[in-house]
């Protein structure tokens, strides 16, 4: 049964490159003889299978660097997988204490809002005292006092009160 480069590969533990770099070298296989192309598929025959396997069972440092590579991907994935831990948590750790400044900003904001609306009604309450005070009528027999006049001095005399400088103009 046929194979495709790619299901060879998987079997033998190694990349689709691999195999291609292998044939490649070894002039001694003719893949033509073994395969056959339907579409971009390459499919290789039983013969085939058998001599690229026989390629790869030869060289033991292939399988070796296969499963040394795949170790180093595993340890390297381990550190990226604790390095994106601790970027993760240090920015969960700066979103919480934003947060928390977040609550305390809304918490100021909340109470100068109250200090304001307190304000504003001991405002109004003023407003409507001082209101109800000048639409009262007065009892008291007092007159009220207006802004136009003054009152005048006790001792307003006309000599008390200073006289008006005449100016002369010289030379008429």
């Amino acid at each position: 049964m046929p194979k495709t480069i790619r299901e060879l590969a998987d079997e033998l533990g190694v990349s689709k490159q691999a195999i291609w770099q292998k044939i490649k070298r070894d002039a001694s296989i003719d893949l033509r003889q073994f395969t056959s192309t339907k579409g971009n598929t390459v499919y290789v025959d039983i013969d085939g299978q058998k001599a690229i396997k026989a390629m790869f069972s030869n060289d033991s440092s292939t399988r070796y660097r296969q499963q040394k590579d795949d170790v180093d991907d595993n340890e390297k994935d381990a550190v990226y997988d604790q390095d994106e831990v601790k970027f993760l948590r240090n920015l969960v750790s700066e979103i919480q204490s934003e947060k928390k400044e977040l609550h305390k900003l809304l918490d100021q904001q909340q109470r100068l809002a109250l200090q304001d609306k307190q304000l504003l009604e001991e405002y109004k309450a003023e407003i409507k005292d001082l209101k109800a005070l000048t639409m009262a009528p007065h009892d008291d027999g007092e007159k009220e006092v207006t802004s136009d006049k003054q009152p005048e001095p006790e001792n307003s005399t006309p000599e008390s009160q200073p006289k008006p400088k005449k100016w002369w103009r010289f030379g008429k």
